[in-house]
């Protein structure tokens, strides 16, 4: 009979959780193992933290050359950029430019830059400006001072390739957490679908209820999580990248979609344009469902999403 085998390992600068049901340990091991490299492969393609990793060869030429890239990380970008596109730059993965000096969200930030510092800090942030050469798989940021970086993309496309990895070894039920953005397919030991909390943004121990998914991928992003508190007002450490300035408003959101990458890149969008707007652009997304909580406790959330 099936049991559940874990791994749990700092991966790509976060905890990821790799779950999966088996009838042999052995087997079970060898197969978590295998995942883990992958998830260790996507990082090292990936990091800014890696001296060579791809990102950081796209960075380093920005303004000066285009860089030839495995095929998978053009299309990460390129659907990276549909994103931005589709909500109107507010997700953007060449947020990396962002002037970080101003926003430490640490204990002594006690001031929010002007509108005029915001804009200068943002002032290398552009989806538009990323030139893309399909028949080369290559990639050039237009202006020097220009970054790219997959912290809002990266960890549910690890998410994804995980499970891809697993199902195709075989692998009938089971679930990555990478720490929150979690995508989960087939049953519990139970039969049951896998139940996943809905965490309380008041009280991060706590939950508000649960849902039940199978074949879907859940992403969480919160204002609990980093933030700063200046002048009573509580400021989220999600910055939007059209303004250089701090999502207010909202405690959290949760985005649930078939593909985890997807889940993963809505989260910072619904953020920063809140419940009216962000629930309906969710609503013109195929098999997407969210749940947004405002800074007043009021629960917003499409049909689709049922709460125990």
């Amino acid at each position: 009979m099936a049991e559940s085998f874990k791994l749990v390992e700092k991966l790509m600068g976060n905890k990821f959780e790799l779950c999966i049901l088996h009838d042999s340990a052995h087997s079970a091991q060898h197969l978590l193992q295998e995942t883990k490299n992958e998830i260790s492969r996507i990082e090292n393609l990936l990091s800014t933290f890696k001296e060579n990793s791809q990102t950081n060869l796209i960075n380093s030429q920005a303004g000066i050359d285009f860089v030839k890239v495995d095929l998978e990380v053009y299309e990460l970008i390129e659907r990276a950029i549909r994103i931005s596109k589709l909500t109107n730059g507010a997700f953007d993965i060449t947020y990396g430019g962002v002037d970080k000096s101003l926003w430490n969200f640490d204990t002594k930030m006690n001031s929010i830059p002007s509108k005029e510092q915001a804009k200068k800090i943002i002032s290398k942030v552009d989806y538009r400006k990323v030139i893309l050469d399909k028949s080369n798989t290559a990639v050039m940021l237009s202006e020097k001072g220009m970054r790219i970086g997959f912290g809002g993309i990266g960890k549910g496309y690890a998410a994804d390739k995980a499970r891809t990895l697993l199902k195709s070894k075989g692998i009938e039920n089971g679930y990555i957490n990478a720490s929150g953005d979690l995508s989960a397919w087939g049953n519990q030991e139970s039969g049951k679908k896998w139940t996943i909390g809905i965490t309380d943004p008041d009280h991060k121990n706590d939950m508000i209820g649960q849902i039940e998914i199978s074949e879907l991928a859940v992403a969480t992003s919160g204002n609990y999580e980093k933030f700063a508190v200046i002048d009573g007002k509580r400021y989220a450490h999600t910055i939007d990248p059209r303004t250089g300035l701090p999502a207010s408003g909202i405690k959290s959101v949760t985005v649930i979609c078939p593909i985890a990458e997807l889940a993963d890149a809505m989260c910072t969008p619904l953020m920063i344009l809140g419940p009216q707007k962000g629930l309906v652009m969710v609503s013109q997304i195929h098999q997407m469902e969210a749940l947004i909580i405002d800074e007043n406790d009021n629960i917003y959330k499409t049909a689709g999403i049922k709460i125990k």
